[in-house]
């Protein structure tokens, strides 16, 4: 370096008797540039918040119709209890700025001092049971995360800009109570640009749609927990009077009727399949499966579920329809020491790290399902050239490291407040929010401008 510094010197034609003072001159110049790296370097480390403030109790509030008819924890989540196995990597990638590959899916989460963009005060749309904090939920260190791709940055989700592109166009989320989970992320986001204006709800409040009036832009949710005709015969309790009624080359109408009028749609599946049903096809008993006592052939759900996602992906490739559409992979749930039936929780405060655990059979099945048969549709479209922009979604592995980040017995108001002791039912499949589901958005994000 210094031979360099004399080089670009040698053209003044510096007088012999002025060497001394030209020394000196290199000495601080090199002092210098050691001070300025020493310090460049020593600021590229951010500091972990060791702990945060948590938002005062607030009062009780009285449940709003649309809370007390909202979905039991029962219509979420299965009977059935998952075995722990080793999952592969993911291989699916979409650009950088920098045209590089970069899978945005394989990552870990770190330290994020600046936290969620909205809060359960400043967002409207936060259901009653993912609203942790103001249930009495003491701990918010969870919300003080972010999802960091291995070998790319995630930018964080820019709700001005969405809204701007998004102008003048129509969204669908199209699912179960996950995807109601997701579009709440979603609204709370935007809110901070823009508030929503509910324009419809169906009578159980488990479908919707809003609209932002400045940009024109319509954000629907559709409650089709099956993806295909259903006959599900419970109360909102989620207790059920029969088996549900399941019709494996017949889509639900629910959807497929409003599905030319979205620019763009997330599609998922999810733990429904897991209940017991009885499989129809051409109106005619085919088995069933978990139906004990029953003279039918017995079933997998992964049958079910590849049938499904098959008559799913392929209505989405053959119509006549130009746009986005993402399939979203399987939930995972954190339930330890039981499930949800049988005294389960979700007690962690951090996220995993890789490695530190392994997806669950059941998880494992769905999400193997969904990247076959995806990968299939993805060559169809591709074939037939329509217009139409088929991507996955993977968020399963990003979410399996995230224990801490579900409602717990916060999914109820102040659970402990008359029993510290009491028991409680827990929900640790949905999200709180604010939570680990908001990052979803800043991979929908990364996949709009740079997929």
């Amino acid at each position: 370096m210094v031979q360099k510094m004399k080089l670009e010197m040698n053209p003044f034609s510096l007088h012999k008797n002025n060497h001394t003072f030209v020394k000196c001159v290199l000495c601080f110049v090199l002092m210098g540039l050691a001070v300025r790296l020493l310090f460049s370097g020593s600021l590229g480390f951010s500091s972990v918040v060791d702990s945060v403030e948590t938002p005062s109790e607030e009062k009780t509030e009285h449940l709003s119709p649309e809370e007390q008819k909202s979905e039991s924890l029962e219509d979420s989540l299965p009977f059935q209890t998952p075995v722990s196995v080793y999952f592969p990597g993911n291989d699916n990638q979409t650009s950088k700025n920098d045209s590089a590959k970069c899978d945005i899916f394989t990552g870990e989460w770190i330290p994020d001092p600046l936290g969620p963009v909205y809060t359960n005060e400043s967002c409207h749309n936060i259901e009653s049971h993912q609203n942790c904090m103001r249930n009495g939920r003491p701990d918010s260190g969870f919300l003080y995360w972010r999802w960091n791709p291995s070998d790319c940055e995630l930018p964080r989700f820019n709700p001005a800009r969405f809204l701007d592109l998004m102008r003048n166009k129509s969204w669908g989320f199209i699912g179960d109570s996950i995807s109601r989970n997701h579009v709440q992320s979603l609204l709370c986001i935007l809110s901070q640009v823009e508030e929503a204006v509910e324009v419809y709800h169906d009578e159980e409040y488990r479908s919707k749609r809003w609209h932002f009036p400045s940009h024109n832009f319509t954000l629907s949710v559709i409650w089709t927990p099956f993806l295909v005709k259903a006959d599900v015969f419970e109360d909102i309790n989620g207790v059920s009077s029969s088996d549900i009624l399941l019709h494996l080359d017949k889509l639900d109408e629910k959807w497929t009727q409003q599905y030319k009028s979205f620019d763009y749609a997330v599609i998922a599946g999810g733990k429904w399949f897991l209940k017991t049903a009885i499989y129809y096809l051409n109106d005619t008993v085919l088995g069933c499966h978990y139906c004990p006592g029953k003279n039918l052939t017995e079933l997998e759900f992964e049958y079910a579920y590849r049938k499904s996602l098959q008559l799913v992906l392929n209505f989405v490739s053959r119509t006549d329809r130009k746009g986005f559409v993402f399939l979203r992979t399987t939930t995972p749930d954190h339930f330890e020491n039981g499930e949800w039936f049988s005294g389960g929780t979700c007690k962690r405060m951090v996220p995993f790290k890789e490695g530190e655990i392994d997806m669950g059979d059941v998880d494992r099945i769905m999400r193997d399902v969904e990247l076959e048969e995806f990968e299939k549709a993805a060559k169809d479209v591709v074939t037939e050239e329509r217009g139409l922009v088929l991507k996955l979604l993977d968020t399963t592995r990003l979410s399996l490291l995230r224990p801490d980040g579900h409602p717990g017995p916060y999914r109820h108001f102040q659970p402990f407040a008359e029993d510290r002791n009491a028991t409680v039912q827990n929900d640790c499949l949905h999200w709180c929010l604010p939570g680990p589901i908001d990052s979803w958005n800043d991979l929908v994000m990364e996949m709009l401008v740079n997929g």
